[in-house]
């Protein structure tokens, strides 16, 4: 029996409305009198672009998230934990290490794990990984010269069908915009951009990933920040090659000095992509 896909939209859209109105609501209300700065946290899931910026030498930042994906054929993809922990080692580099589990009818192409790539024909694929790498800041803005990280990790399946080592390299860069919100403090916009490549396995062979994305970050206060982002997976080297681009807004909000609450959704832009994604996550810091 096919899905009552609109159903499930409905209680999607409802959990969201539930989260964004109160979190909107307390961002608005919740700015501190004097400070003139971002306080966000640079976290890497807040958004599928990862931030340019490495974690300070000796921070801990723990990430983790759930993402609900309403894949076009089979089984919806449930993602979680998506534990990513960073850890500063010097002032351009940090170490990272991160554990999922996911269960569905396709990849996590929405999300920066890395799993192996289901058919699009409705088959079950359940997969457990291990994350581990670096990120290193590479370079700072300067005028036109973006500020540039990159990142190196691998993810290796502890379950699941595919269980070769998955090798990802990412740069991201970044401007930093001479535009603002009329707020109080007018903090400045940002338009951060990266590509991601992932050599990847399928049920047949291996293949390579292309993931580009771009993404408009937008502080309204130095606590809440939106943003609206497109980015895309695209496969090379399988039979049915995949063309998955999505449109993607979000939010996230500083709670504390310690903790920070993010959402985003997203829609599918071709008959191949997901038709609807929901990722909400917590960021800590010590």
């Amino acid at each position: 029996m096919p899905r009552a896909r609109g159903s499930e939209h409905g209680t999607v859209w409802r959990t969201v409305l539930v989260v964004v109105i109160p979190v909107a609501c307390a961002a608005w209300g919740s700015v501190p009198g004097a400070a003139a700065e971002s306080l966000e946290f640079g976290t890497d899931r807040d958004a599928f672009t990862p931030a340019t910026r490495v974690v300070d030498p000796g921070e801990l930042l723990a990430e983790w998230s759930y993402v609900y994906i309403d894949n076009s054929t089979g089984r919806p993809t449930n993602n979680y934990p998506e534990l990513l922990v960073r850890r500063g080692v010097t002032e351009w580099l940090e170490g990272r290490f991160g554990v999922n589990y996911g269960v569905g009818s396709q990849g996590n192409v929405v999300t920066s794990v890395e799993a192996g790539e289901g058919p699009l024909d409705g088959s079950t694929l359940y997969e457990s990984t291990v994350l581990y790498g670096f990120k290193a800041d590479v370079a700072a803005q300067q005028g036109p010269i973006p500020e540039t990280c990159i990142i190196m990790e691998g993810t290796t399946p502890t379950f699941g069908p595919h269980l070769g080592t998955v090798p990802v390299a990412t740069v991201a860069s970044g401007w930093e915009l001479p535009l603002a919100f009329p707020t109080r403090h007018q903090l400045p916009w940002r338009l951060d951009g990266a590509v991601r490549y992932a050599y990847s396995e399928s049920k047949l062979a291996w293949f390579s990933r292309w993931s580009p994305s771009a993404v408009l970050r937008m502080p309204v206060t130095e606590r809440f920040e939106v943003h609206t982002e497109w980015f895309g997976s695209f496969t090379q080297g399988l039979v049915d090659d995949l063309h998955q681009p999505f449109f993607s807004p979000g939010l996230h909000l500083v709670l504390t000095e310690r903790l920070e609450i993010g959402l985003r959704v997203g829609w599918g832009l071709s008959y191949e992509a997901a038709p609807f994604f929901a990722d909400v996550g917590l960021a800590w810091r010590r």
